[in-house]
């Protein structure tokens, strides 16, 4: 038989009465990259979590702290000892244990000689299945420390990185190689051991700064103090403040203003143990290079800060870098910082003025040899594709003529900018720099705008683009990379969409929706798939559609954007598929939810329900039905209700092609009494086929010919649903 086993909790005093320590743990390691620490620190607080928990001890929460040579935990409040618990296991039956005489049997001896506990301990207990015989064992736990021992070196086997290595014959895997451990609990050292390295009670300062120095460390306070005095701050957030206190100061010193960016600032902060903050300079004559480029290559290449003059708003001919070290001259570390910048400049100058010796038309007729994806074709290709569904979304959107002659002329010249040398050397600039070759080609500025804008949105991130030309063109595009994959069969699968197929839908929903752009989606995605699948090695099965993939992404957007109830967006997005206005559907979401708190609605759809349910019970099609015949009535109820369905059908019509659903809804609303009453009075399932199938016509009416012609309400919760 399997045994049962549950644990139950001692009854604990307060955990303030309870004996504690805290829990201090440091790995030491060779520089890890910056982006390895936040989630490894993540990581460390979720596994050190779940295994107190697991091993039932009391502790107050984790905090992490990091820096590129060092991951820390530290817990207060941790019992010293594991919580006391009663272990019981469920036996055989009371029948199948004691014979009729009451003695136990060899069933029972033999369970009890398992447990370790002799027959006379065995407890009698009811349970669902009857009486049971259990074993019953005090747990009284082990102390604090001996956990520990064999947590620690789980926790850290746990850790995972983006790479790691093995760098002693343990074949230990972490982020680089461990050098020191230090694991305190009590003040006392945890015996730890991990890739053959032991825990101790020493750290170690800055590497550079620092002299080499260790300190002995007893508890939290004078670990953090010994640290500060060998220029280590352990605490990401004391860091952080440091950082932007340093940087605010020499900005007003300066007189200029930081380009904020929030990535770059957390790269600073996890790549310094002691960082200082310094201003330099590059030549001004760098400036005719576009601000993006200069932004970019200052970020990318060296992880310097930008600046803007706090007069003019321009890019200003300074950068502030935060180094790890500083220096009784730091005009040492300045002057490094703007020799090496200079170089990275002017490289990027030099690429700039050879670009623009080629126009981007005479580069789109080389993009044939540039591959979109093996089973997509060339981005050649992909550009003859763009301007063939501008001008079908133009046409959509009814626009005059010469604007589908510059969204066609743009979409022509949209990809030409990846064959030149600054888009090869930072790709996240494509479109922009386009947008800047087309304008130095003489080309109009709603082409050069709609170039420059085609990447925007990225998701949820940034604006729309301002310009009817630049919607159309972002639209199109992204429209174009989703219907292609899809039909090549490359789709999203769980959390795998290395494409940012899922961020390409964003993007369509948001143009669209923040763009206010009027189209049938439908139509525009059903042309989209006509003319990609002609360069596309189609897929031999093809899963979801792609029109049902950017919905879904709708209702995603709908829900965080504006925060509407799941049951109203699916009700709006669940009803229809060939007539897919997501401007429209939005404002119908919006009106729902806003209806739906009205006292009326709830008993509405009760109301409502009940006669859908009624028409799916009887399984008849409703397209089958007959007409409402009024000559059929027979209770004053239906012909009530009939009239009023006809009495409001017209207004009811009327406003919502007018697209005033609040309106609309609020004449569904009063329907309720007159269902109410019908439901009350009349029969439908009455033995008269003709009676029945009018009455099943007069509810088919109702649902479908009323409310189906707003959203699917039979997706609305109501209370008790």
């Amino acid at each position: 038989m399997r045994r049962q086993i549950v644990k139950r909790p001692r009854p604990q005093k307060s955990r303030n009465s309870q004996p504690t320590a805290e829990l201090l743990l440091e790995i030491g390691v060779e520089e890890l990259p910056y982006e390895f620490v936040k989630p490894a620190l993540s990581s460390l607080e979720v596994q050190v979590d779940t295994l107190f928990t697991f091993h039932n001890l009391s502790y107050d929460p984790p905090r992490v702290y990091g820096t590129p040579r060092r991951l820390v935990l530290f817990v207060e409040g941790l019992t010293i000892h594991q919580k006391a618990s009663t272990n019981e296991v469920m036996g055989p039956s009371k029948s199948v244990a004691y014979d009729q005489a009451g003695q136990p049997t060899k069933a029972a001896i033999g369970f009890a000689r398992g447990q370790g506990i002799p027959v006379e301990a065995l407890e009698v207990q009811q349970t669902p299945k009857g009486e049971y015989v259990f074993a019953v064992k005090e747990d009284k736990g082990r102390p604090t420390m001996a956990v520990l021992s064999e947590i620690i070196p789980n926790a850290l086997s746990e850790l995972s990185f983006p790479k790691a290595m093995k760098w002693n014959e343990t074949n230990f895997r972490f982020a680089r190689p461990v050098r020191w451990i230090m694991a305190l609990f009590g003040g006392k050292v945890v015996p730890v051991q991990l890739a053959s390295i032991k825990a101790g009670n020493r750290t170690y300062g800055h590497r550079v700064m620092g002299g080499g120095k260790s300190i002995v460390v007893h508890d939290f306070k004078t670990y953090n103090k010994g640290l500060e005095k060998l220029k280590v701050i352990v605490d990401p957030e004391h860091r952080r403040a440091t950082i932007r206190k340093q940087i605010d100061r020499l900005c007003a010193k300066a007189g200029v203003d930081l380009n904020a960016d929030d990535a770059l600032l957390e790269q600073a902060v996890y790549t310094t143990e002691w960082p200082c903050a310094v201003l330099g300079s590059f030549k001004p004559e760098y400036l005719t290079v576009p601000q993006e480029v200069l932004i970019t290559s200052m970020k990318q290449h060296q992880g310097f800060f930008s600046v803007r003059d706090k007069e003019s708003g321009r890019l200003a001919p300074h950068f502030i870098a935060v180094a790890n070290n500083e220096l009784k001259n730091m005009s040492l570390i300045r002057t490094g910082n703007e020799r090496v910048l200079a170089a990275r400049l002017a490289d990027a100058q030099f690429f700039f003025n050879e670009d623009q010796r080629v126009t981007l038309e005479e580069r789109a007729k080389k993009l044939s040899g540039v591959l979109f994806h093996q089973k997509l074709g060339t981005m050649a290709n992909k550009q003859e594709r763009l301007v063939k569904l501008v001008s079908i979304i133009a046409s959509a959107l009814n626009i005059d003529n010469e604007l589908v002659t510059q969204c066609s002329r743009a979409a022509a010249l949209c990809k030409a900018d990846l064959l030149t040398g600054i888009v090869g050397e930072f790709p996240e600039l494509q479109g922009i720099l386009g947008g800047y070759y087309a304008q130095h080609d003489g080309e109009s500025r709603e082409v050069f705008e709609a170039i420059r804008d085609q990447y925007i949105p990225r998701g949820m991130e940034g604006g729309v683009p301002e310009t009817i030309e630049g919607l159309v063109l972002g639209l199109a595009d992204r429209l174009d990379t989703i219907a292609a994959f899809f039909l090549a069969g490359i789709i999203p699968k769980g959390s795998e969409d290395p494409f940012a197929l899922r961020r390409h839908a964003l993007s369509v929903v948001r143009i669209i929706l923040e763009g206010n752009i009027r189209l049938n989606l439908y139509e525009v995605v059903e042309k989209t798939k006509e003319i990609v699948e002609k360069d596309v090695k189609l897929a031999s099965s093809v899963g979801q559609d792609p029109l049902s993939f950017i919905i879904e992404r709708f209702r995603y957007y709908m829900g965080v954007s504006e925060n509407l109830r799941d049951d109203v967006i699916h009700a709006v997005t669940g009803y229809q598929t060939k007539d897919c206005d997501l401007v429209d559907l939005a404002g119908r979401m919006r009106s729902l939810q806003a209806t739906t708190l009205l006292p009326e609605f709830d008993p509405l759809m009760v109301g409502f329900n009940r006669a859908n349910n009624i028409l799916k019970k009887e399984g008849v099609k409703t397209t089958e039905l007959p007409p409402v015949a009024p000559s059929l009535f027979q209770d004053d109820a239906e012909r009530e209700l009939h009239v009023q369905l006809i009495s409001m059908q017209e207004r009811y019509d009327g406003l919502l092609k007018k697209h005033q659903y609040k309106e609309a809804l609020l004449c569904s609303v009063q329907l309720k009494p007159y269902i109410d009453r019908f439901f009350e009075s009349v029969m439908v399932n009455v033995q008269d086929p003709a009676l029945r199938n009018n009455r099943l016509s007069l509810l088919r009416h109702v649902v479908d010919g009323f409310f189906g012609k707003f959203a699917d309400f039979s997706q609305i919760m109501v209370q008790g649903r």
